[in-house]
């Protein structure tokens, strides 16, 4: 069996990235003609001629378009196996990154995190942008470095998880609410006036899936973005709140927390990642910080 000239990774990635066969020839210090030599043999190696002209223009197969989102990272996967290991010493570091996630995750595990990061790397810059949605593009993209959140049907398969900490949800209402006093069953919970958290078009929300499982239906007064909001309106009114706890605990401070009365199942937060920055050791180490400092803040209580 003749195994492929694995070389030809690294001028297929190059090929992709530049698009040009004289711009990748440059960058990888061969002649044009070396370039297209290469190039021909990529075609015959793949079955496909990858790069097609366009008017003056090189152009991409669908072929090539597939590889393109496999090769980079399996080329840093290869360099990373036969290159020597490299010593990350993070206090040298100079670098922003970027962390997409929920009001309620800043709000609770932010300044732990930027502890953590600080007290090893105090070149490091954080930035924090809000998540809007559950896709994964920007991660694909390379816009943002980390996101935090829940698995979800819009979490795209090729991303790395990893599990920071399980979570429920808990009811929350101002102090002095009438649910404050005395035992919150379905009932009383249902009849209530509620804020329902959702993005896009919702609607309704998992709670109302098992409100109806009992027979029972609630009110959805207010329709919000994110968890500071819903608590904000709880805060201010009667209306009931449905939070997950830990992702919330500063927020609902000064506020009547309560246990859902109706079977909820779990939630899971999880760390994401695309799997290009696997073996880059300063994304490696921030990526422990982020675990480590969620566990120190969960600990802490």
């Amino acid at each position: 069996m003749s195994l492929p000239d694995l070389n030809l990774l690294i001028t297929l990635d190059v090929l992709l990235a530049e698009g040009s066969v004289t711009r990748a020839a440059r960058r990888l210090r061969l002649s044009p003609s070396a370039m297209s030599r290469a190039l021909a043999r990529l075609r015959e190696t793949t079955g496909d001629p990858l790069l097609v002209r366009a008017g003056r223009e090189l152009v991409p197969t669908p072929r090539a378009l597939e590889l393109r989102a496999r090769v980079a990272p399996l080329l840093g996967e290869v360099l990373a196996v036969l290159g020597p290991a490299q010593q990350l010493d993070p206090r040298q570091l100079a670098q922003t990154f970027t962390l997409r996630s929920s009001d309620g995750f800043v709000e609770n595990f932010g300044p732990a995190l930027l502890a953590h990061i600080g007290a090893q790397a105090p070149g490091v810059r954080l930035r924090f942008v809000q998540k809007l949605d559950r896709e994964s593009v920007q991660l694909r993209e390379g816009s943002i470095d980390l996101e935090t959140g829940v698995i979800g049907s819009l979490t795209s398969p090729e991303v790395r998880t990893r599990r920071l900490f399980g979570d429920r949800f808990v009811g929350v209402v101002r102090s002095g609410h009438p649910l404050a006093q005395g035992d919150i069953s379905a009932e009383r919970y249902a009849a209530g006036r509620h804020v329902l958290v959702a993005r896009r078009d919702q609607e309704a929300g998992p709670m109302d899936d098992a409100l109806a499982a009992l027979g029972l239906q609630r009110t959805i007064a207010s329709i919000v973005g994110g968890f500071t909001a819903a608590l904000a309106l709880a805060a201010g009114s009667d209306l009931i709140a449905t939070v997950p706890e830990r992702h919330t605990g500063n927020l609902r401070a000064g506020m009547f927390s309560f246990a859902l009365p109706l079977r909820m199942p779990d939630l899971t937060v999880s760390l994401m990642w695309h799997p290009r920055m696997d073996a880059d050791p300063a994304h490696r180490w921030l990526r422990g910080c982020v675990v480590d400092a969620c566990a120190a803040r969960i600990n802490a209580g």
